[in-house]
């Protein structure tokens, strides 16, 4: 196709200016058509059809004067900047028409593939007004895009002729993981964990630093009774403690090949991104310092450990972008460098798929030497297909060899967890819609024991 044809075409759908006749225009020129045609039969000349189509066609023109001018048209795009993966926003285009002609209109907004795409939209808008018109779209793809044209059609009210408008509107539009289990989390801690049946446990009696003297109840150690206090008041107080803050967490996000395996809703690597953003919630709002590190075969971010709830927009823009990559995960090269750059004593918290990891023998002994100094915790989802198998009815031979085998995979990771466990690295496996609920309650856990 020519450069001149493809500028055509591109007018044709809906890019560009241009104008074009509408579906009315033809009609009626078919129904004129059919009628002349009719008429040959009474001796109509050819000549006499032909410049009565070309008659109508200038007669047509004169609705072009019943519609605004280009330029008498203004646009203003609404848009949030920050959008969560599959979760709909509203967008909002206000329309200004400063002539005197009324329009109807067809409008495309100029939004990425990965967007749903509500268009087009179709309205009328009065003379010398201005309206807004309004859409929800969701985005189902992380990363950064730029939205920069909106491609707008309009006619008179006659609407023999249709005007294109392409208008540059630049935006620019970050999808984000889901921060609705992060959220939930902020908000009620403990109602997000006993949704799921799952209380955040007490903690080791005696131990974490003294919070504050209040009231004995009911079910409080009798040991933590403040004696002093309560011969002052003449009523029954105790001491209260909490886990030490300012413990170091290292989050660590695989983005190998396996993290790419499809889920109910979603991927791996993005359950592991929202799971991630809730530790670190959780974990900074108690104080604690929190770093990442998202890897493949080669390191891909890391954000160096801080704490403060700002911190969490620090880590959300490193890593909203993330993408699975087709190569296998080098488990030993970032146990190396995580030696480098995290000298203090931390939880080591991995995100990645646990049959994957069992399988490299050479992380294990990188993973024996940072365990004298750091606390380790890999979380990975349960491969649902292969539980499926397992309970499934050896209705023939095939059926019970692939069951057969099912069960083989399921004791060899049994066997290999113990092995690891056994080395002091504690490996777990939660379902996709309970491994951010999951990794909060054994962060917590971990930190109401003082293991750190």
């Amino acid at each position: 196709m020519t450069k001149s044809l493809k500028n055509w075409w591109d007018r044709f759908l809906f890019r560009d200016s241009g104008v074009l006749p509408t579906k009315r225009l033809m009609l009626i020129f078919i129904i004129l058509s059919l009628m002349l045609l009719i008429g040959t039969a009474w001796d109509i000349s050819w000549g006499s059809l032909i410049t009565i189509n070309i008659g109508v066609f200038f007669l047509s023109l004169l609705d072009l004067q019943f519609s605004p001018k280009k330029k008498q048209l203004s646009f203003k795009r609404t848009l949030s900047e920050e959008m969560e993966r599959g979760i709909s926003y509203t967008g909002q285009i206000e329309v200004r028409n400063i002539s005197n002609h009324p329009f109807s209109y067809r409008m495309i907004d100029g939004l990425p593939q990965s967007f749903e795409i509500p268009f087009p939209i179709g309205g009328v808008v009065p003379r010398d007004s201005i309206i807004e018109v309004t859409y929800e779209t969701t985005a189902d793809e992380r990363g950064k895009y730029e939205i920069n044209k909106l491609y707008f059609r309009y006619t008179s009210l006659l609407g023999l002729w249709e005007k294109q408008k392409t208008v540059e509107l630049i935006d620019t539009v970050r999808v984000i993981p889901d921060l609705t289990e992060t959220k939930q989390y902020l908000e009620n801690a403990q109602k997000f964990l006993v949704y799921e049946g799952l209380k955040i446990r007490r903690q080791r009696s005696g131990v974490g630093d003294f919070s504050k003297i209040r009231s004995y109840v009911v079910g409080d150690d009798p040991r933590k009774i403040n004696w002093r206090q309560t011969a002052k008041l003449q009523e029954v107080m105790t001491n209260e403690y909490e886990p030490e803050h300012g413990k170091y967490i290292t989050i660590l996000i695989d983005c190998g090949r396996m993290m790419g395996a499809e889920l109910t809703k979603g991927n791996r690597l993005e359950k592991a991104l929202e799971a991630a953003l809730t530790v670190t919630a959780a974990a900074l709002k108690k104080g604690d310092y929190v770093s990442v590190l998202a890897f493949s075969k080669e390191i891909k971010v890391f954000v160096p450990p801080a704490k403060g709830l700002a911190h969490l927009q620090t880590i959300l823009k490193a890593i909203y972008h993330l993408k699975v990559d087709a190569a296998e995960s080098n488990y030993g090269a970032v146990l190396q460098y995580l030696e480098t750059v995290q000298k203090k004593r931390s939880l080591l918290l991995l995100f990645s798929d646990v049959r994957t990891f069992l399988h490299e023998e050479s992380a294990l002994t990188y993973l024996k030497r940072l365990r004298q100094r750091h606390l380790f915790l890999m979380i990975g989802i349960e491969d649902q297909t292969l539980l499926n198998r397992v309970k499934e009815e050896p209705l023939n031979v095939q059926a019970a060899m692939v069951k057969s085998i099912a069960e083989q995979q399921i004791l060899y990771k049994k066997r290999e967890k113990i092995k690891w466990e056994k080395q002091g690295l504690q490996l777990i496996e939660a379902r996709e819609e309970k491994l951010a609920i999951a990794a909060v309650s054994h962060y917590i856990e971990i930190m109401n024991q003082n293991l750190l």
